[in-house]
Order: C-alpha cells, then sequence, then structure tokens
C-alpha cells in the first residue's frame, strides 16, 4: 500500500479528499503524516480527526533547520510520495533530492497557464478571467526547484462560463482538484504512472 505524507498550509481540502478516497476504497494508499508550517491550519485539524500524525514545522519552530526537520519526519513516518496540499512555502533542497520525482502538486490552471511564483489562491482565478480565457481546470504535477515547471501527470478542463467570477470559477476548479489529485494517486498506486 503506498504511504502518503502531505505538507499543506490552509484548508486542508485537497488533504480531506485524499484522504476520503483512501477510507472509501477508490484509492489503494494511506495518509502517514501531515505537516503544516501554520499551528492553526485546517489541514492539521482535519488529519487530527482522521488519526493522521501530524506536525507544525515552520521556519519558527526550526530555524535553519527546517528541511532537514521535514524530511526526517516524512521518512520516520515511511512516506513513499508526498503531496503538496496548499503547501505556501518552497521545498528545501534536501526534500527535492530525496523525494525528487516523487512530490506532487495540484495547481488551479492548465499549466503552464497561470504557473510561477505569486500564482496562488484567488489570484490565479483572476488572472484567467483577466485574459478573457474560455476555460481553466487543474493540473497535477511533479515537483522541482521552481514554481509549477515540474512535469504535468493529468490535467482537467473547466469551462469559464459567462458571469464567472474569481470565487466561483474557484469553487468548480477546487471540485476538480480534489477528483483528480487522488485519481492521479491512484494511478500511482496501480502502477500506471511509474515515479521510478
Amino acid at each position: 500500500m503506498l504511504k502518503l505524507g502531505f505538507l499543506a498550509s490552509h484548508a486542508g481540502s485537497n488533504v480531506q479528499a485524499i484522504v476520503e478516497a483512501c477510507r472509501t476504497g477508490g484509492l489503494d494508499a494511506e495518509p502517514c503524516v501531515v505537516v503544516s508550517n501554520n499551528s492553526r491550519s485546517g489541514a492539521l485539524k482535519k488529519a487530527r480527526a482522521q488519526g493522521i500524525a501530524t506536525y507544525h514545522l515552520s521556519e519558527r519552530t526550526h530555524p535553519g533547520a527546517l528541511d532537514e526537520i521535514i524530511l526526517a519526519t516524512m521518512r520516520r513516518h515511511g512516506a513513499e510520495v508526498v503531496c503538496l496540499a496548499g503547501y505556501m512555502k518552497p521545498l528545501g533542497l534536501r526534500m527535492l533530492a530525496t523525494y525528487g520525482g516523487r512530490i506532487l502538486n495540484v495547481h488551479p490552471s492548465l499549466l503552464p497557464k497561470y504557473g510561477g511564483q505569486g500564482m496562488y489562491g484567488l489570484g490565479v482565478h483572476e488572472a484567467v478571467l483577466a485574459g478573457g480565457e474560455r476555460e481553466s481546470g487543474a493540473t497535477v504535477h511533479l515537483v522541482v526547484g521552481a514554481y509549477d515547471e515540474g512535469q504535468v501527470l493529468a490535467q482537467e478542463r473547466v469551462p469559464v462560463l459567462s458571469g464567472d467570477t474569481p470565487a466561483n470559477l474557484q469553487a468548480r476548479v477546487l471540485a476538480v482538484e480534489h477528483r483528480i489529485y487522488a485519481a492521479t494517486l491512484a494511478r500511482i498506486a496501480r502502477g500506471e504512472i511509474d515515479l521510478g
């Protein structure tokens, strides 16, 4: 069974969706640990409610050693794949070297459009609407040193509707994120996507 570690900063809805997929049998994986840089994040609360090990690790709690501590925590819990779920900090070099090719993220646009540093949250959807796009969507990709530049593993399109606001486009894209992230992990667990 694939063991999943998570890095999250905020609400944790993608963590919750993946955990539910594991619990209902749609994903043959075990969520083993959730780490957040935000002690009040919804991701930590949701994980605790499910009996998953949780840690608040940040530059405040471990100045100068955060990369090393996150890596040690993932290893201690046996994480084989690390899932970013709204994690708002860059990963350190040790995490990237050790888990390279096994760190995934979901992004709320059709990468490479509307990706990169500063493109997160409502800002992505504001940019999509300002760009006059007819569609947006969600992308699951591998994480590399540069924001949103890793190999795309899956994408799903979401139409931009007349009268869309950033908030309602965000809600529709988020529903797709939940589904596509869990589905991509299920393909990895079944060996259909080989992370090496």
